[in-house]
């Protein structure tokens, strides 16, 4: 099972083995025992990943989510 955790005020944070496809169709592998730190605050320079950019920008995103 792929465990994602969305960090309070930060990242969706993403244990691998898994592959991550932009938007060129190049596959980025993050390895089994990595996790992958993907941007949720738009602020990343570095998209899908993230920077840190979100404490920079003093960025707030600790909202629940809702089951689909």
């Amino acid at each position: 099972m792929t465990d994602i955790k969305c960090a309070s005020d930060g990242p969706y944070l993403i244990a691998g083995p898994l592959e991550i496809t932009d938007p060129q169709g190049n596959v980025l592998k993050i390895a089994e025992g990595k996790t992958a730190a993907l941007c949720r605050c738009g602020h990343s320079g570095n998209k899908p990943f993230c920077d840190g950019q979100h404490k920079a920008q003093s960025w707030k995103g600790s909202e629940a989510g809702k089951q689909p």
